[in-house]
């Protein structure tokens, strides 16, 4: 079998970043990485339909920073702000810490990795064709922008009997490049037959110029004896 290395994991220092910033050690990692969790979760379940994409945890003494990239800011917000202060209210009585909420849009949602695996996942649940919403994805993602785009479903597709893998992809997908700027998602559709589980790549070009700069600021750092 093959090794498979999780394309964010394998970039991050490079031209990935960590989706939450903080230290702590033993129980208070456990804490924290739960608490991370709960945050998560609390803000997808008050965002509902506004496209919530990817949730970052900053920690500062006394206050935590979570930024919100959304394709849906509006929705978010809420009329003068109502949206916003609900989820703030809530996550401060989770947490006991002042939340600085920062929400940010996602310019281009149909390149965005999660936000097409979760369209997809939609799509089987209200017993769309796999093949039809996977094309259909594709196109959008390559019409906006995306240089290369690879969608993988598994399970009872269709129906079927048996479960099984089917895979479609367009452009370029170079998941051995370090340099190279992948985006990958997965998400889950509950059908009648079952589970059936999705993995987006979309790859949106090459981050040569950062890659060179941090190799440089590394240089000299490590010195043999």
């Amino acid at each position: 079998m093959g090794r498979k290395v999780h394309p964010i994991g394998f970039r991050l220092n490079v031209n990935q970043d960590w989706r939450g910033r903080w230290f702590a050690e033993g129980a208070q990692y456990r804490e924290q990485l739960k608490q991370d969790f709960a945050i998560r979760d609390a803000i997808r379940q008050e965002a509902g339909r506004a496209g919530v994409s990817r949730i970052d945890v900053e920690r500062f003494p006394g206050k935590l920073k979570v930024s919100v990239y959304t394709a849906k800011p509006g929705i978010l917000i809420g009329r003068k702000g109502e949206g916003i202060k609900k989820i703030r209210i809530a996550l401060e009585a989770l947490t006991g810490k002042k939340i600085d909420l920062d929400i940010k849009e996602i310019k281009a949602p149909d390149c965005d990795a999660f936000l097409v695996a979760r369209n997809i996942a939609d799509q089987l649940e209200r017993r769309i064709s796999y093949r039809r919403a996977m094309k259909r994805a594709i196109q959008q993602a390559m019409r906006q922008g995306a240089l290369g785009i690879k969608i993988e479903v598994g399970g009872r597709l269709g129906g079927a009997e048996m479960a099984r893998n089917a895979s479609l992809r367009d452009g370029r997908v170079p998941l051995q490049t370090l340099r190279a700027d992948i985006d990958f998602a997965r998400a889950e559709a509950t059908t009648t037959y079952g589970q059936i589980g999705i993995k987006v790549w979309v790859y949106h070009g090459e981050m040569k110029a950062q890659v060179e700069e941090k190799a440089e600021s590394t240089e000299g750092v490590y010195v043999s004896e």
